[in-house]
């Protein structure tokens, strides 16, 4: 029996996402929750908690893009078919977010407020449009020979919608949390208050998406109640449930790691649930990943960089997170 090279890039993908989401995810974060301080000093503090690693955390989202490309170009081709409008709109946000991060810190004291407002709007476009990718994919697509042939707004549905106010709060929730970890005094205080609401947001969006994805779905609905799976993944939510009363407790007891560490497990079995709903499908509801794959030789030659650059993805992205760690304080910065 041979090596099944789409499973095996089907998971670096699926890793190279989760590490995007957690990584770019606490940085869009950081612009989602900016509004919620009007203190100069501590939105300064916010960013520079990032500065030092914002731009290397979006290495995952090319890598993740890149792979789909070379892995599974049925699936690339049909989400950008679909998804041309919302994916143009996130690369806008994500420019406006990048130069309003660098700006901010170069423009004069009359003009720091246009590009705070950049920073945040572009992290909220950002974010808002991931969202939607995502609500748009667990909707599926129609797909006529090996051709998307749906609307251009077929994402413009309510449930994309709500996936994408439904990320917006993670992300808010990420950026909150590790906000908890690197500042202290009044502004750690205040991201551990705005943390509890978060997260009771955030599991109040979970419980909204585990319902309705089953109604709208009927295999979603088998592969979760029916028997034994029903067995097997009841783990899931009651993970999801006691892992939230952790965050909420941690944070109210004001403390410094646990809440984002927390809050990364919690967006793990979010992912994993989202993961269990799908599998096989990669273009739901019926191309497979093995229906969406390059030829086995592309997979192979591919997979020989892929596990080539991926350990210095990660070396690099390791050592900077640990030379960076430790508290921010007002007044420092890395500009």
């Amino acid at each position: 029996m041979g090596i099944d090279l789409s499973i095996i890039w089907f998971v670096i993908i699926i890793f190279a996402t989760l590490m995007y989401i957690v990584a770019d995810g606490f940085d869009l974060g950081i612009g989602i929750i900016l509004p919620f301080t009007k203190d100069p000093t501590e939105r300064d503090v916010m960013v520079n908690t990032v500065a030092p690693v914002w731009d290397g955390n979006e290495t995952w989202l090319v890598l993740g893009g890149a792979a789909l490309y070379g892995a599974f170009p049925l699936a690339y081709s049909v989400i950008i078919d679909a998804l041309t409008i919302p994916l143009t709109l996130m690369l806008v946000g994500l420019i406006f977010r990048g130069v309003a991060f660098e700006f901010r810190f170069k423009a004069l004291p009359e003009h720091r407020a246009f590009w705070d407002r950049a920073f945040i709007g572009g992290s909220l476009l950002t974010t808002f449009c991931q969202g939607i990718t995502v609500g748009a994919v667990i909707n599926g697509f129609e797909i006529t020979g090996r051709h998307f042939s749906g609307s251009a707004l077929s994402w413009l549905a309510p449930f994309p919608l709500f996936c994408g106010f439904g990320l917006i709060i993670a992300y808010a929730l990420l950026g909150s949390s590790w906000l908890i970890m690197k500042t202290e005094y009044r502004l750690h205080r205040k991201m551990c208050s705005l943390t509890v609401y978060l997260a009771l947001a955030l599991l109040a969006v979970i419980a909204v998406i585990s319902i309705w994805t089953p109604l709208a779905h009927a295999d979603i609905a088998l592969r979760w109640f029916s028997l034994p799976n029903l067995y097997f993944l009841l783990p899931v939510p009651l993970l999801v449930l006691a892992s939230t009363w952790c965050l909420v407790r941690s944070a109210y007891n004001y403390g410094n790691y646990a809440p984002f560490f927390l809050t990364l497990l919690l967006i793990f079995l979010g992912f994993s649930g989202l993961g269990i709903s799908l599998w096989p499908n990669i273009i739901p509801p019926s191309v497979s990943i093995w229906d969406a794959a390059s030829p086995p030789q592309s997979q192979g030659f591919m997979l020989v960089g892929g596990l080539l650059i991926i350990p210095v993805v990660l070396g690099y992205t390791s050592w900077s997170y640990y030379v960076f760690r430790g508290k921010v304080k007002s007044g420092e910065n890395y500009h």
